[in-house]
């Protein structure tokens, strides 16, 4: 663990995809074509916390293009939302020339084989729990937590963790 946490230590910049990550990957299409996901509150929680301690970006790039997904960024404040991104490697490359930040400096969070060209790109791999098994293989760390269950949090509260700000933050939700 002391391997990841030197890695996570370096990140400025995490990653996320989003259907199977920071959602369970389940996708309901009513017959108006509407789509519902249901994301994590503690994951966008954990964003906030990230915010608050530290001065790592955050940023999204999907294979799928929704509405739900740019709202929910939009509230979370996330800037960077890449969709529609069925090769995710280009919009990895505009990410990385628009931020000044190098590929070691990044932690990319995917669940499937499609995360694996940029996964195998950056400074930290990390894939949630429930990743396909190929996927977990080439991954430097794996969340405790599934897709849309907390995973994002996890990996969060790991960054925040190798940074040193992670007691200090939690311990202020009990001081006065």
């Amino acid at each position: 663990m002391q391997d990841i946490l030197e890695k996570a230590a370096r990140v400025k910049l995490i990653i996320f995809d989003v259907d199977g990550v920071l959602t369970d990957g389940a996708l309901f299409l009513c017959d108006d074509g509407k789509e519902y996901k249901a994301f994590n509150s503690r994951d966008g929680h954990g964003f906030r916390m990230l915010r608050e301690g530290s001065d790592v970006e955050v940023a999204i790039i999907t294979g799928r293009s929704s509405r739900v997904v740019s709202h929910r960024m939009e509230e979370l404040g996330i800037q960077h939302v890449y969709q529609g991104q069925r090769d995710k490697r280009q919009a990895f490359q505009e990410l990385l020339a628009k931020t000044g930040i190098s590929a070691a400096e990044v932690a990319y969070v995917g669940d499937d084989v499609v995360d694996l060209p940029i996964m195998s790109q950056v400074g930290l791999a990390i894939c949630v729990q429930d990743a396909h098994p190929f996927v977990k293989k080439h991954s430097d760390w794996i969340t405790p937590h599934v897709g849309g269950r907390g995973a994002g949090r996890d990996v969060v509260e790991m960054i925040l963790q190798a940074r040193g700000r992670l007691d200090e933050m939690l311990a202020s939700y009990i001081s006065e």
